[in-house]
């Protein structure tokens, strides 16, 4: 089992900024690990383009309000890094979410954060922000939730399991939480879904996982989205792992039915990969 060593923190000017660099900070001391915190976010220019014909003053009210932005995301990273020499700051890239997600080829892990869409800082992203980037670097990330209070990650876990690429590279992006939980538990859908279970189970054992319990969710898997926050707020889980379904139409990213639920209505950190 490898930890993570090499962690990639998003900063931007949401509130929960500095929920995301305080668990950052936390790993890094778990796992030994060195974490980048880096902005990302659309340059004022690219979110009002108007002002790009206006005139030069507009153009620069749009550089100081990115520059008052920065200033604010680093005042925020320094605060909260309590000193730690595992975490260093990164200017943002030119080129925003891209050069974000080509930084992240180069991470074992990313820490982002769920859109929040009544926080005024939203349009600092596009909407597809974090499923293209998932897709873009191959990189697994753990999503915090917007709301709610973040605890100690990863002594109660669900797995959501499905028999898919992705789910598998959730699986093993999780061993390292998975090997030290209190309790692991797997929940499948579908007519095979206790045999996948089994199999799973025999495939978690050899890593080191023992304490793993199943849960067969039956042979319909509707609204699987909902029915895992459900299980997960019975299981009083602190981190679900899953796959992240989805697939690219005429430049937007179209979500599976799980993936969007989870995304839009996570009440706990949440481990994907896709």
């Amino acid at each position: 089992m490898q930890t993570p060593k090499s962690i990639l923190l998003h900063l931007d000017s949401s509130k929960r900024t500095v929920e995301r660099i305080k668990l950052a900070r936390e790993l890094a001391e778990a796992f030994d690990a060195e974490v980048t915190g880096q902005p990302c976010t659309l340059s004022a220019l690219m979110r009002y383009p108007f002002a790009i014909e206006a005139a030069a003053e507009a153009v620069a009210i749009m550089q100081e309000i990115d520059k008052a932005a920065r200033d604010k995301m680093y005042a925020a990273f320094m605060a909260n890094s309590a000193g730690s020499q595992r975490l260093h700051w990164a200017e943002p890239e030119s080129d925003g979410p891209l050069g974000f997600a080509r930084r992240a080829l180069y991470a074992d892990l990313m820490i982002l954060g769920q859109r929040d869409r009544h926080d005024p800082m939203q349009g600092e992203l596009p909407g597809d922000f974090l499923p293209s980037l998932l897709v873009q670097s191959g990189r697994p990330a753990l999503v915090l939730p917007y709301a709610g209070p973040i605890g100690p990650v990863g002594r109660t876990v669900l797995v959501a399991w499905k028999e898919t690429r992705e789910a598998a590279r959730a699986v093993t992006a999780a061993l390292p939480w998975l090997c030290t939980a209190s309790r692991v538990h797997a929940v499948a859908y579908g007519e095979d879904a206790q045999v996948s279970l089994q199999s799973l189970q025999n495939y978690l054992r050899v890593q080191g996982v023992q304490n793993l319990e199943l849960h067969p969710g039956g042979g319909d898997d509707e609204d699987a989205g909902s029915k895992l926050l459900s299980f997960s707020a019975d299981l009083s889980a602190d981190l679900l792992v899953m796959g992240c379904y989805g697939h690219s139409r005429a430049r937007e990213w179209v979500l599976g039915g799980a993936t969007q639920s989870i995304l839009q209505s996570m009440t706990l950190p949440v481990l994907m990969s896709h």
